[in-house]
């Protein structure tokens, strides 16, 4: 497994690290026999959060057994205040079963205000530096799906990592990966598939692979089988061929900017709308083929998106803005 150096922090990180948020679907042992296998793929960086459920306990159990100090280990809250980045610590230290994470990162900082809250004298920043000088926190680093918020971050001297989506799809953090490589802040790239919307696995991650400014992507995986898979781009180290930048190039021109990337942010949906599966099964109506599958399975739904009542609630929660209530629609009306 190739490796480059994740900015400030000093730590040599395979360029292919792991996902955390799939693994919250699988048991104990599977989460354990995953973890192996990314160490045996040469695989040395692990990402989770507090907010991936149960992400960081079975994270934490495989740890257990096959050694904390094997891994590079990032996980990252959402809170915003001292006194919360406090709790949330804590409880991330107890569900990983470790006494100090290598990199804690403050998650989804989406506009200036969130910024500025987190920054703030009563905010969450002022901990993580206190827990820094105390040893339960090695590196500070922030993730954002904001262009602006992230070229903010990279002028100053607060964090070591930034993290961000990008695939062939999003490139618009080109310019501050860019940027951040001449602060040497390490560049933590997420969604490398546009969260399952990308279908050639593989080429999309050689693709993000080919930006030299690029430290470590973290593609999710949920089978001993993904591990193996999403480690080869990392191992091999091919650069795309024509033909194969031709492909990724069409299906990124065919999904458009438009997209879900199942992150689930927009839940929970007011009236229970699953809404990133109705996207999900909207694109093998559209995109595969496969209209009467996707209508089988649309309509075996309880609750589908022509039930949106407008509240408009998930697009207040929507990390990239998108206008989830008329998509809905759209869905709706192929049915």
């Amino acid at each position: 497994m190739q490796k480059r150096l994740l900015g400030r922090t000093g730590y040599e990180v395979s360029v292919v690290g792991f996902g955390g948020i799939p693994i919250q679907r699988v048991d104990k042992d599977t989460a354990t026999a995953m973890l192996k296998e990314a160490l045996n793929q040469g695989i040395n960086f692990i990402d989770t959060a507090r907010g991936y459920l149960v992400s960081e306990e079975l994270i934490g159990e495989a740890l257990k057994e096959i050694g904390r100090d094997r891994f590079i280990l990032a996980t990252k809250s959402m809170n915003r205040t001292y006194e919360g980045i406090k709790a949330e610590l804590a409880i991330s230290m107890k569900n990983l079963k470790t006494d100090y994470i290598d990199l804690y990162q403050f998650h989804n900082v989406r506009s200036f205000e969130d910024y500025e809250r987190l920054m703030s004298e009563d905010g969450a920043y002022k901990y993580a530096i206190e827990a820094r000088e105390k040893g339960l926190i090695k590196h500070i680093g922030i993730s954002s799906h904001s262009a602006d918020v992230l070229k903010t971050a990279v002028e100053t001297d607060y964090f070591e990592t930034i993290q961000f989506p990008y695939n062939a799809v999003e490139r618009q953090g080109e310019d501050v990966f860019k940027r951040a490589k001449e602060r040497n802040i390490g560049v933590i790239i997420m969604k490398p598939l546009a969260g399952g919307a990308i279908s050639k696995g593989e080429l999309a991650i050689r693709f993000i692979l080919e930006n030299p400014n690029v430290s470590v992507v973290i593609p999710g995986m949920d089978s001993v089988e993904q591990v193996v898979e999403n480690a080869q781009p990392g191992k091999d180290g091919r650069g795309l061929s024509d033909e194969e930048r031709a492909q990724v190039e069409r299906e990124a021109s065919e999904l458009g900017t438009q997209f879900c990337r199942r992150c689930g942010y927009c839940a929970p949906c007011t009236v229970g709308i699953d809404i990133p599966t109705q996207f999900v099964l909207d694109s093998y109506y559209t995109r595969y083929n496969l209209q009467q599958w996707a209508t089988d399975r649309y309509n075996a739904q309880a609750v589908s998106a022509a039930d949106c009542i407008d509240c408009g609630m998930c697009e207040t929660r929507c990390p990239y803005d998108l206008p989830i209530r008329d998509m809905l629609k759209k869905v709706a009306s192929h049915y």
